[in-house]
């Protein structure tokens, strides 16, 4: 599992993001952007930013390192908006932190990734489904001159049907994703070629790795989805089959 923090101190809101993230000060005298588990779009966001970042950071792509950040009652006692205290209040237990980069700014094509690194997280896009790196949000940062990526909320879409669908693995598979608006589209040089470094490193047991690290009150159960196990044997399955069949997702087409 990530590693697990207590929340000492409510920030500040950043209200960029949909959801209203905030900037969290952490036990272990950190700061953090946290989502919380009581914002509008629910527990499946901070499974997808786990699972995606999780696979960005063993790929060797620039993600921001996550912990799971335990608040209680106590945080939103001093908070004078009510809109932030609502959301503290519905978001007691774990919540998803994400490491604060002092500093960084957001991505405006002045300081673009090597056409290697921006083929490798076009890929990871494409593989995992995430429409919501465009020029209209880029979810990018720059921060000591290099290009970071953060929100992968919008990624593994099919979740989202769970727990009243049943798992379609398949159709996750057969899903095509269109690059035509993707931020680094003009820079990525070699999708192609990026398919062929990563995809062998997407084993099993990288997946299972990934997974493991998603706390099991995060994951749905539902009927077909009885327990946190069959939750993440579901995922693992979904990443897997889309893995095997890139012909339909992978812009450039596979090599």
């Amino acid at each position: 599992m990530l590693e697990r923090i207590d929340g000492t101190r409510y920030v500040t809101p950043l209200r960029e993001g949909g959801s209203l993230p905030g900037i969290v000060e952490g036990s272990d005298l950190g700061t953090y952007v946290v989502k919380f588990r009581g914002a509008g779009q629910g527990l499946k966001v901070l499974v997808a930013e786990v699972i995606v970042g999780g696979l960005a950071q063993r790929l060797g792509i620039r993600v921001p390192e996550m912990v799971a950040v335990d608040l209680s009652r106590d945080i939103a006692r001093y908070e004078a908006d009510e809109e932030v205290q609502d959301l503290l209040t519905a978001s007691v237990g774990l919540n998803l932190g994400v490491d604060f980069l002092p500093g960084s700014f957001g991505y405006d094509g002045s300081r673009p990734p090597t056409p290697a690194e921006a083929s490798q997280l076009l890929w990871l896009d494409a593989f995992t489904a995430n429409v919501d790196r465009t020029w209209a949000n880029p979810n990018l940062l720059v921060w000591h001159r290099q290009v970071w990526a953060i929100d992968h909320g919008a990624a593994l879409y099919f979740h989202h049907g769970w727990p009243s669908r049943s798992p379609d693995a398949a159709r996750f598979a057969a899903q095509p994703f269109d690059a035509s608006k993707h931020v680094l589209l003009d820079v990525a040089d070699a999708v192609p070629g990026a398919h062929a470094r990563l995809a062998p490193l997407v084993t099993r047991e990288l997946v299972d790795s990934v997974l493991a690290d998603v706390p099991d009150e995060w994951l749905e159960a539902g009927v077909d989805l009885p327990a946190a196990a069959a939750v993440r044997a579901a995922y693992a399955e979904h990443l897997l089959a889309r893995l095997a069949n890139p012909g339909v997702w992978l812009p450039g087409g596979a090599p």
